[in-house]
């Protein structure tokens, strides 16, 4: 997947549990949502999102889960939420790239380890 240049200046990423995507259709700068975990390994978590490879998209887009990444002034660049039905992750934000949303494949070991740790940090 591809990230934003400004992904090397992450220092944190704030795991988000997404509880209602129903007006994601009105989201436009961040990603709604419950903070359930900080991950301070932030290159670690985008080296794995970088290796989710494409997929073929579908229709959903409901996603559950979201990063919202941070600089180490304490800026926000960017939002990705992530659809694992639809193979679909979105950005949102300052930094978001020009091509917002991009597909992914959720079997694969890079996203399947993402879903994990979302999974883990929201329990």
């Amino acid at each position: 997947m591809l990230l934003p240049a400004t992904a090397d200046e992450i220092v944190l990423l704030e795991a988000v549990r997404i509880t209602d995507s129903r007006d994601r259709h009105l989201w436009t700068d961040t990603v709604p949502g419950e903070r359930v975990g900080l991950w301070d390994d932030a290159q670690e978590v985008l080296a794995l999102i970088r290796d989710i490879p494409a997929s073929e998209p579908m229709r959903c887009f409901s996603p559950g889960y979201a990063i919202r990444a941070h600089a180490a002034d304490g800026k926000r660049l960017f939002d990705i939420a992530f659809c694992f039905r639809c193979h679909r992750a979105v950005f949102y934000g300052p930094d978001a790239p020009a091509e917002a949303s991009q597909t992914m494949d959720p079997t694969s070991a890079p996203a399947l380890e993402l879903l994990r740790r979302f999974r883990e940090s929201a329990a």
